[in-house]
């Protein structure tokens, strides 16, 4: 039954943007910590104040207009929205209904190999409500995050399934966070997603649901799955899906109703009388557009040139700290680099819970280390012996290796006579080699690194041994 209803999706992302004061104030952005000490009389709109635009706010909105392909809006302007919630100290929001500082925008997806490009009808610049959090019988109130600057960014009703909406906040999570616009931390609230559902027999869309502040991208999936399902029964069932506001409930699986939803009108918008227009230059937006890093899509098209595989390169992409570490190594073997990183150096700072920042390591040490890898001067053996000092002390990597003993063979004779004994030892690996299998240079290569306890020049070894396999 389920197969001959389409269900479409659209999403409302609120991110809160990485600036140092608030939207209309000059309290700290700081959310988190002590609660209610950043805060002033501008924020609570107390007779006599006024707002003021955080033009920084507006260089992030304008940044994130041009990583999303939208078209700018030089000319912002700012609207009162109207409404009465306890986490709403001045009764109404700031934000922008009329002048979006972006319009008609898309970011391109990919599931199950197709591609796919989703519309963003607009992003617009507004500030952050109050925290609210309910305990027995009372509701708290955090004014810290009152006033914070936030980007809203509304797609298009272009997706039709909880794959291509978690590719598609997966995808956005990713811009904004190498654009350098927010931290996008789903599970502390400064990315926030509100879902638009609604299923159709025909090509008309039927009437939605909007499930609000759902909290991790696999749980948008989830509530799509079960609002979708939940609209079905309904129908089939001869009721009517009327227009309403809910929320998920992660334990039981499915979306509960809060209230009716709220029309435009019911907001009241009209223009910020405190704000005059704010006008954007063609300087203005080429400024911005210097600040803008390599981005994700072209660093994947380096990593897969490179010869990183595909899993690899996404890894890299989906750790900001680590792919920012490799730009500007595009000269040394990128394979072996991002192996080291994502393999034993990954496993250093989750075991002490560092960022590549608390650490010693630089990105020098990693191309003289990847070099001397390649080259065979040291083995993955001897990588591992010296990690730590690399990671903890401003050492040279010779400096590690002669204050930790460590000696690399590369006496040819001497690693000929280790060669020709691994060799005689395991007939059937030899013959393996003669039969075109490639496990068995593998296995004798583990095999007389073993001998060696890892110290051997791994490129002398792997020369020598093919010559004597093949006489």
């Amino acid at each position: 039954m389920m197969n001959d209803y389409k269900t479409t999706v659209g999403i409302e992302v609120h991110c809160e943007l990485k600036t140092n004061a608030k939207m209309f104030s000059d309290s700290l952005n700081n959310y988190g910590g002590v609660a209610n000490v950043n805060i002033n009389e501008i924020d609570f709109a107390l007779p006599g104040t006024l707002p003021t635009i955080n033009q920084y706010g507006v260089e992030l909105g304008i940044k994130a207009a041009l990583v999303l392909n939208c078209t700018i809006n030089k000319k912002v302007v700012f609207d009162r929205k109207n409404y009465f919630y306890p986490d709403l100290p001045k009764g109404y929001q700031i934000t922008q209904a009329r002048n979006p500082i972006g319009v008609n925008g898309y970011v391109e997806i990919e599931v199950d190999g197709k591609k796919k490009k989703i519309g963003i009808h607009d992003i617009h610049l507004e500030e952050d409500t109050c925290k609210s959090t309910h305990a027995d019988t009372k509701s708290y109130l955090d004014f810290n995050r009152n006033g914070v600057p936030l980007l809203e960014i509304v797609s298009e009703a272009d997706m039709n399934s909880p794959e291509e909406a978690m590719a598609y906040l997966e995808k956005l999570r990713e811009l904004l966070l190498y654009a350098n616009i927010s931290d996008c931390k789903i599970e502390e609230g400064s990315m926030r997603c509100d879902v638009n559902v609604s299923v159709s027999k025909t090509d008309q869309l039927g009437t939605r649901t909007e499930t609000k502040n759902i909290g991790s991208i696999s749980s948008v999936g989830r509530a799509i799955t079960s609002e979708a399902a939940r609209q079905i029964r309904e129908l089939e069932q001869g009721n009517v899906i009327n227009e309403e506001t809910r929320r998920f409930d992660e334990k039981q699986e499915r979306t509960i109703l809060m209230r009716v939803k709220e029309t435009g009108n019911d907001y009241r918008y009209f223009p910020e009388p405190d704000l005059p227009p704010y006008l954007i230059t063609d300087s203005d937006i080429d400024k911005v557009k210097e600040t803008i890093e390599v981005m994700p899509d072209k660093r994947r098209a380096i990593y897969l040139e490179k010869g990183i595989s595909l899993v690899n390169a996404d890894k890299l992409i989906q750790n900001k700290q680590l792919s920012d570490f490799l730009l500007g190594l595009e000269d040394i073997d990128l394979v072996i680099a991002s192996n080291l990183l994502l393999g034993d150096i990954s496993s250093y700072l989750n075991r002490c819970e560092k960022s590549l920042k608390e650490t010693s390591l630089t990105q020098a040490k990693l191309r003289e280390v990847t070099i001397m890898l390649s080259e065979g001067k040291i083995t993955n053996k001897v990588f591992k012996d010296i990690l730590v000092d690399l990671m903890e002390t401003d050492l040279s990597i010779p400096e590690i290796i002669e204050k930790r003993g460590i000696k690399t063979i590369s006496d040819e004779s001497a690693l000929l006579e280790i060669i020709t004994k691994v060799i005689a030892a395991n007939p059937e690996s030899v013959k393996d080699y003669h039969d075109g299998k490639d496990r068995a240079i593998k296995y004798l290569m583990g095999q007389i690194m073993k001998e060696t306890k890892g110290q051997a020049n791994a490129a002398i070894v792997s020369r020598l041994l093919q010559e004597e396999l093949n006489k």
